[in-house]
């Protein structure tokens, strides 16, 4: 029997589910939207409160336009990295986007109108207690 390399039977899988329409990792739950990166962005209100401070602590964090993985990322934070926390939403925080950003991290899409991002938050590690 001649052996197959796992790499050629990933590439055939992967292939299989273009022709059908379904791209990796975007296959939803059955009933759901399959939003495709494309949710809607949620800011902070420019007055937005500091309610703790958080830092990157793997080699890079995902920054999404919204709440949850079905948001495009903006950004991809590097290790190290310290934002300001300015919002919850369950396991989702929000963060403060510094201009300093663009040169730090790595762009996903290029940003232009928004002040924030949303970061799970085991993604991340406190350095401040998170205000209640």
């Amino acid at each position: 029997m001649k052996r197959i390399p796992i790499r050629t039977i990933f590439s055939v899988a992967a292939i299989a589910l273009v022709l059908a329409g379904i791209a990796p990792g975007q296959a939803g739950a059955q009933g759901q939207p399959q939003r495709g990166g494309q949710g809607q962005a949620v800011q902070a209100p420019a007055d937005a409160k500091v309610l703790a401070q958080v830092r990157v602590p793997t080699s890079h964090a995902n920054i999404h336009s919204g709440p949850n993985t079905g948001n495009e990322v903006l950004v991809l934070a590097a290790k190290g990295t310290v934002m300001p926390m300015v919002g919850r939403r369950g396991e989702w925080i929000q963060v403060q986007l510094s201009p300093e950003m663009r040169k730090t991290g790595i762009l996903m899409r290029w940003y232009n109108n928004e002040t924030s991002g949303w970061m799970h938050d085991s993604t991340v590690e406190f350095l401040t207690p998170e205000a209640k």
